[in-house]
């Protein structure tokens, strides 16, 4: 049986163990975080793990975010980040590069995130490890196993259908028991949208990183047309790896057929980006897509509802 809140709680306060919130910076995370404030439930910590490559609007609202936590009493947002890496010997006998970002490691050594080789490993090196290594110092986390305790940690994994697919949900262990509240609640992510609406408050986009595998083409629309330094830099890292590319195009892995045996997206990211920017209509029909509200891409995908 997994643990809830409900489990947390009923801990006597004198033995209640650290709650700590891992904080994606996105709709869910920012949902998880309103349920814990309505409930009366102070986490004695909030994280979030910077990549180094997450979207430029993700880093803007960190400044609300550290606002609303101000407001409402919680700890400050902390920001953890992996350590930069110790180059190695590479097999021709130069010494590698050191990196400190996602962008950094695909370019030092010549490859994709993982994802575009079907496995999930970005989150536990970029985001997990960052937050263990930053508890591994954390007195309150100390002093509770030095005690026979687990710091109760919260993930925002909503209960709907693609999250349930995508989630990289972590097991227990004698350090740590992971808290989903939002699954507990039911809660799928045009609930948690609602719940922030209600809570009078801006909604976060998508949290991911700007070379995502995951990331849709609206989502590559708007760095063309935003953000076209970091575009430069999907095609940038694609380049890098693609002489060690076996069985896969690009970021985007294969090629998806559409309609008629078209090409409803190329496997490289690269292809797509050349093609928006030979092709303003093209651009523009991506660009104009609008979500459920009826609002532009450009705000759809910065309100986080495009994914």
């Amino acid at each position: 049986m997994s643990l809830t809140l409900s489990h947390y709680l009923s801990i006597p306060k004198a033995w209640r163990p650290p709650l700590m919130v891992a904080d994606g910076m996105g709709v869910d995370s920012l949902a998880m975080l309103i349920h814990l404030k309505r409930s009366g439930i102070r986490p004695d910590a909030i994280l979030h793990a910077d990549t180094g490559d997450e979207n430029a609007e993700t880093v803007t609202y960190r400044e609300e975010r550290r606002r609303w936590l101000a407001e409402v009493g919680f700890p400050e947002l902390t920001i953890v980040k992996r350590a930069p890496s110790k180059p190695g010997l590479r097999r021709d006998g130069t010494r590698g590069e050191s990196y400190d970002t996602l962008s950094g490691n695909c370019l030092a050594n010549a490859t994709l995130p993982s994802l575009a080789f079907g496995r999930k490993a970005c989150s536990v090196k970029w985001k997990v490890e960052p937050q263990n290594a930053w508890t591994d110092r954390w007195a309150p986390a100390i002093h509770a196993w030095a005690s026979g305790r687990r710091v109760f940690k919260c993930i925002g994994y909503d209960a709907g259908p693609k999250d349930s697919r995508r989630a990289h949900d972590m097991k227990g262990d004698h350090e740590y028991a992971y808290l989903y509240p939002l699954r507990d609640l039911g809660w799928e992510r045009e609930q948690c949208v609602a719940e922030i609406l209600a809570e009078g408050l801006p909604l976060p986009r998508k949290s991911a990183c700007k070379m995502c595998p995951a990331n849709q083409p609206h989502e590559v629309a708007h760095l063309v047309q935003f953000h076209p330094s970091d575009a430069d830099l999907l095609v940038q890292i694609e380049a890098a790896a693609a002489p060690n590319l076996r069985g896969v195009e690009g970021l985007w892995r294969s090629t998806v057929k559409g309609v008629r045996g078209g090409v409803a997206r190329p496997g490289s990211m690269t292809k797509f980006i050349t093609e928006l920017r030979a092709d303003p209509a093209m651009l523009k029909r991506h660009l104009r897509l609008v979500d459920e509200a009826g609002r532009p891409l450009a705000a759809a995908v910065a309100a986080g509802l495009c994914s």
